[in-house]
């Protein structure tokens, strides 16, 4: 059992930063490839950005690339999303998800067993 918590959501205004976190608890941190994903009312669960366990490489989806970095701290049990530049489009609830890694990831919520509780991004024009 993984247990997911994020925190660092908000209202910011375009063209402003936050910083996301997710704190992870519970099995062996090291062995999970961990993702980011958002969701607006009425629409499904897209991907936002995925991370190997060792942190060595990094995937994003093309809406967010340049200005959003992911990042871990596997000392810490954390995954972090910095996102810069933001866009009232970037609005949504953010989870971070994890599952266990086999050598691929996927851009498919289905495929992470392992969810947050979600926090709101809030970007205003």
């Amino acid at each position: 059992q993984v247990q997911l918590a994020e925190s660092g959501g908000g209202l910011v205004q375009a063209g402003g930063s936050l910083r996301l976190s997710c704190a992870a608890s519970g099995r062996t941190f090291i062995n999970y490839g961990m993702g980011w994903f958002r969701q607006t009312p009425g629409k499904e669960r897209e991907f936002v950005s995925f991370i190997t366990p060792y942190g060595s490489n990094t995937y994003y989806t093309d809406s967010v690339k340049g200005r959003f970095t992911m990042s871990r701290d596997n000392a810490k049990n954390t995954v972090y999303l910095q996102m810069n530049s933001l866009k009232p489009e970037d609005t949504a609830v953010y989870y971070c998800a994890a599952d266990l890694y086999r050598g691929s990831w996927s851009r498919s919520p289905g495929e992470y067993y392992y969810w947050g509780q979600g926090t709101q991004v809030t970007v205003s024009s």
